[in-house]
């Protein structure tokens, strides 16, 4: 597994059950993307703020935090 600073805000385990099974989806999708992608570019370029992978996770952060608010 690669690794990039936005994985952070991915983390689940501290969640109750009932919002692990909301959140994990979201986790292993980035863990995913940051893989594969981080397979193909120059890392220090990929991880940068403002690259299309930490963009691309930023929002897929929002959409995890607005679901699970929603289930809250």
């Amino acid at each position: 597994m690669k690794n990039h600073p936005a994985l952070q805000y991915f983390a689940y385990a501290h969640l109750p059950a009932h919002l692990q099974r909301i959140s994990k989806p979201f986790h292993d999708l980035a863990v995913l993307m940051v893989d594969e992608v981080m397979g193909t570019e120059n890392i220090a370029e990929v991880c940068a703020p403002g690259s299309q992978l930490s963009l691309g996770l930023q929002k897929l952060v929002e959409a995890k935090d607005c679901m699970v608010r929603a289930a809250l």
